[in-house]
């Protein structure tokens, strides 16, 4: 049954934004639901990626509580790294595809950037109810920038993915960004 509440609630999250635009007679690419394959963003992106998490990186190593950081074994965190994919893809798409350009309209993009992650964040409690899941509001903001910055989706998922990966290696117990 789980299962099937997922995959819903993923079906939701990727077609609603498209169905919204088709239903109001709007282009996809008025709200940046676009995919772009530019180098120079990717570059940008991985570099950005690296930074935040290296610095996470140092946290999560030194982390005081909980008995964390608990690391898996890198063919484990390969293989869930498709279902980080799948969730940096389906959330990227609704959240910073469509809802932080929603919020935008009436917000202006910084505080459409924050009141989107008030939203993204509690929502990982769903999946993972520790506190630390509420965390994912600040790679969150990241990624609302990358957003911003780009005007497509590609930069913010694929950091969004690159933290998935991440956070099943360092935080097992939590889903990821």
């Amino acid at each position: 049954m789980s299962a099937v509440i997922s995959f819903c609630a993923g079906a939701f999250l990727l077609y609603w934004p498209y169905l919204w635009c088709m239903y109001r007679k709007e282009d996809p690419g008025a709200y940046g639901l676009r995919w772009e394959f530019d180098r120079r963003d990717i570059m940008q992106t991985l570099a950005v990626s690296a930074l935040i998490l290296s610095f996470l990186t140092i946290v999560a190593v030194n982390w005081p509580w909980d008995e964390l950081p608990r690391r898996r074994g890198l063919w484990e965190a390969l293989n869930l790294g498709a279902s980080g994919l799948a969730a940096a893809v389906i959330e990227e798409t609704f959240f910073r595809g469509w809802l932080q350009p929603t919020f935008e309209k009436k917000l202006g993009p910084y505080a459409a950037i924050v009141v989107t992650n008030l939203i993204f964040a509690p929502l990982h409690l769903i999946a993972a109810p520790r506190l630390i899941s509420l965390c994912t509001f600040f790679p969150g903001v990241v990624m609302g920038l990358l957003k911003h910055r780009y005007k497509n989706l590609t930069p913010p998922a694929l950091f969004h993915f690159i933290g998935n990966v991440w956070a099943i290696w360092f935080f097992p117990t939590s889903i990821g960004f």
